[in-house]
Formats: C-alpha cells, structure tokens, sequence
C-alpha cells in the first residue's frame, strides 16, 4: 500500500467474544438474545432499523488516490474524502470493534461465477447483520474457509453514531458515515443500522473491480425459462421499479434479484439472497415472495401485530421502504448456482411519476443507449432518506448511486454485449397511468406480467407498432390480457392537455439531462422530441 497506512491488523478477531460464521439459527438465535429483534409468526426475524430506513447516500464518501483518480466519476454521487480522514475513519472503527462484548463475523463471496467474485469479511456489531449479509452474500464450503483470504473488508459499526469531534476528524457530514476504499478495499460504516448499506458497499466494489476483468456490472435481476436455456432475461431499474417482483415468476428459474455481471459466458448473479421491498405485499400479487420470507429470513421496519405476530405488510407508518431479506434458495424455481447464458431481452424498469411513458415500448438501439445513459425513473419513498413521495428522478445506467466509474464505461460494455449476442431492447413502464402521482394509478401488475410475457414469449418481437409524437417510443398495438387503451397513456388521461403539458415538461427534462454526456449523434437524435 502506497503513501498509506491501515490499522486494520489492529483489529482483534480472535477469542471467545468474536462469533465467526455462525449458522442461521445461531445469529437468530443472538439477535433474539441481544434484543436485536423479534420473531414474526412466519418465523421471519423482525428488526428495526432506527431513524435510517433507507440509504444515505449524501454521507457516502470514497478515498481519493492516485491509484484511482482519474478512473472515478466525481461529484455528487462520489463524493471524495482524503486518505488522512479514511485513515482516521478506520481506527475509530477498529476501536469499536475491538471495544464490543460480542461481534460478529462472516466469510464469503460477492459473485456467484467461480471465475468472477470477490472474496469478503464482514465485521458485525450486530447479531442481525451478519445474518443479513450471510443472506444476501454467497456462504463458502468448509474447503473454502481452510484457504480463505479475503479481497475486501466491511466493519459495520452502525449503532455508533459519529460524536460532533469524530465528525471533524473524518470529513463527515453528520453522524452517518460510509467511508470505502477502493485502494485499501475497506468498508467502514457508522450511524445508521440500515441493512442496504452493507449490500450496495459491495456492489459498488464489484462495479470498480468487474470492468477490469471484462465483465459488465449491471443493477438489474435476470431469469431463464424452465425449458429453453438460451431465453434469459434482464430486468435493469432502481428500488421499487419492479425487479424483484418480475423476476419472480412461477413459470421461470430466477438467477437473482439485483445484481448481475455479463461475462463471456453469460449472466451471473453477485449475491446469494434477494433484497425485496415489500410495502403491500400480497400472497394473490406475489406468491413466490411470500412463501420465501420464513425462518432464515429479515423483515426491516415491518410492522407486527404485538398478539398474533402477523406481518402487516399495508402498514408503512414506520416507512414506505418496508423490506424483506431471504436466501436465494427460499424460490422454490431459483437457478443454483445462479448464473445463465447470455441474454435475448433486455428490459429497462422505469417508475414514472409523470404519468406519460406508455406502460411497453419496443427499443431501437439507439434508443436503447439513450434511455439507459439518462436512466429515467422516480426515486420511491423511503429509498433514500427525505425521500418520502415520489421524485422523477435520472439515474444513470438505472444505477446511478452504485457507480464509480463514468457512466458511459458501463453503456459502451452493455451496448457491446447486446450487439454481439443480438439482445431485443424494452423500456417497461411501472409507474403512473390515467394521470400524475397523486393524481393517476400506478400500473396494474396484471397488466404489467402479461407485458413481459408478451416480451418473454417472443409474441412483441415482430408486432404491429406506431410512435408516440412526443417520444418517438414504438408502442405495439396489441397486448394479450391488457385494454389496448391503457398502451397509448394519453388515452388514460381525461384531461388531455394536462397529459400534453406533462408529456413536453418530461421531454424538456430528458434534454436538459441528456445535455451532461457526450454521446453520439444519432443517440442523441434518438430521444424526445417534444
């Protein structure tokens, strides 16, 4: 390590007080003990997560060095801290640690392609985040463990909130704190008990470290037929746009939820569990991932009836970003390992609380590089913290707030991966209709499935389309199962003036956002045209 030091080997792992790869049970078990959480009737543990219900990306902060500099996309989404303040981050964290009764430990991998992962510690002050990251990660073999060595480090420290003083020394803006190191590979998170920010540290890992070895990284969920290996599916959108949900499908094998890279030889998933929000689950709406959510598995800031220790999953008083965490195997219809070929449709979910996207579009590729380098969709409630309604929102990649790198590197690998194995494109609409958020519905999941049906079966693949005048988007004339008004939203909208106002005020936006890239002409010319 270069112009740095690490106190990292300061961090006293050995002795009776550390609880290292401990089974399910055993971490159930300990949170139980500790008062860490509760047990729900369908065996789920339940816990809450405090004040933060949602990431806190405006405390995130990424060692600027040379190593990196100029392979870093700064601004607002990585924000920079230097290596004198992660170095003091760092020992503040290996002294709570190493200050603890108890601490928990667990070894593991982020990839689930044997050729493509990375090997990960992480360091727990709670019973129930080892439980977490051992759901959402992938567990080693006992020959594994005999020869482990690992690549990164996470040391979560989140029921140590940063005094004014502490705040000072590191560079923080509050008392949260995600301080990571791409150099040091180190992950150090103060303040806030949400168990997203231990995921998404390491997705953001995978998304630096993957293009160096040729694979794509990609925030999206993946699924294959049952009987037709070569029919896969991406499913690329932000929290609350549908991935989880759509992947999960009774009549095909999930690969995952959330995160996949596409390598040479297909998709892979990066974890071993999926991450659902699960606000208004129903067993009638998604029966795959109520059945899934049992012992084994987290519900965050869900509430519970205090008599019969049912879920009540309409209940969002607590926060509209209610989650349930469960190992991957918990899909009775789950690949494992989770990795497919390479994908015939790629599908961008966006959310649009503007309520003029048509809900399915067919995508030429220019269109396709343009609507995933803007990204469009709306950030949900409870997502992020202050986030309490929706946000028409860009995201680059449909991943924005887990990319280091420069948006265009992962546009030029997906639209290379998608030329080459001849990918058909979508944009999937899963936002409002008949109107604005607060003003229209969100899009019936009925309709929804039975469009990515139509997608999946290659009925869409060669329909009858038109162009909507405004976004020059191809919408097809005929869906199975769907009110053939319902594809056009201007038909949706009984004041049709207020649907053209809406439509121009979100085509102004896209060019007022496309305006930060520099890309081709002809992807330019691809979007709106209002």
């Amino acid at each position: 390590m270069t112009a740095m030091t690490s106190c990292l080997s300061e961090l006293n792992l050995t002795g009776a007080r550390i609880r290292k790869n401990l089974s399910s049970p055993e971490l159930i078990e300990a949170a139980l003990r500790r008062n860490e959480g509760r047990l729900a009737g369908n065996g789920a543990l339940v816990v809450n997560t405090g004040q933060y219900t949602g990431r806190c990306p405006k405390d995130k902060f990424l060692e600027d060095t040379p190593e990196i500099h100029d392979k870093i996309w700064w601004g607002k989404v990585n924000m920079p801290m230097t290596s004198a303040q992660f170095d003091e981050a760092e020992k503040l964290a290996v002294r709570h640690i190493n200050s603890r009764d108890e601490v928990f430990v667990f070894e593991g991998f982020v990839g689930a392609d044997p050729s493509h992962r990375l090997s990960v510690t992480t360091v727990c002050d709670q019973a129930w985040h080892a439980l977490f990251t051992q759901t959402l990660f992938l567990c080693p073999t006992p020959d594994d463990l005999k020869r482990f060595d690992s690549d990164w480090t996470v040391i979560n420290c989140g029921t140590h909130k940063l005094t004014k003083a502490e705040q000072e020394r590191v560079g923080a803006r509050s008392e949260v704190l995600i301080a990571q190191s791409m150099t040091r590979k180190t992950v150090v998170i103060f303040g806030t008990e949400y168990g997203g920010e231990n995921k998404k540290s390491l997705f953001y890992a995978m998304n630096f470290d993957m293009p160096e070895e040729g694979v794509c990284p990609m925030h999206c969920s993946a699924n294959v037929d049952h009987d037709d290996p070569s029919n896969v599916a991406l499913f690329f959108g932000l929290s609350g746009t549908g991935k989880t949900t759509l992947s999960a499908d009774p009549s095909r094998d999930l690969i995952g939820d959330d995160e996949h890279g596409w390598s040479d030889t297909g998709v892979f998933n990066f974890e071993g569990g999926c991450y659902a929000k699960c606000i208004h689950l129903s067993r009638e709406g998604e029966p795959l991932i109520w059945d899934a959510i049992k012992f084994g598995s987290v519900l965050e800031n869900v509430v519970v009836d205090e008599h019969t220790r049912v879920p009540d999953y309409d209940d969002g008083s607590m926060t509209e970003n209610t989650r349930a965490t469960y190992p991957v195997e918990h899909i009775p219809n789950a690949r494992i390992p989770s990795m497919g070929g390479h994908p015939k449709n790629v599908v961008f979910l966006t959310a649009d609380a503007f309520g003029v996207l048509p809900p399915v579009s067919k995508l030429t590729r220019e269109q396709a590089m343009y609507y995933f380098i803007n990204g469009y969709t709306s950030k949900l409630a409870g997502t992020e913290a202050g986030v309490t309604e929706p946000v028409p929102n860009f995201s680059p990649c449909f991943g924005g707030p887990f990319m280091p790198r420069q948006p265009q590197e992962y546009a030029d690998m997906l639209a290379e991966r998608i030329d080459k194995h001849g990918a058909d494109v979508w944009l999937l609409n899963t936002g409002w209709s008949g109107g604005p958020y607060g003003v229209g519905a969100r899009f019936s999941l009925k309709y929804t499935r039975a469009m990515v049906d139509a997608i999946l079966d290659g009925t869409l693949k060669n329909a009858t389309y038109t162009e909507d005048p405004v976004f020059g988007l191809r919408i097809p004339g005929k869906v199975e199962g769907v009110p053939a008004e319902v594809l056009h939203p201007r038909n949706t909208w009984k004041d049709k003036a207020a649907y053209d106002k809406q439509a121009t005020d979100l085509a102004k936006r896209f060019r007022a956002n496309d305006a930060n890239f520099d890309i081709d002409d002809k992807v330019r010319a691809a979007g709106p045209r209002g």
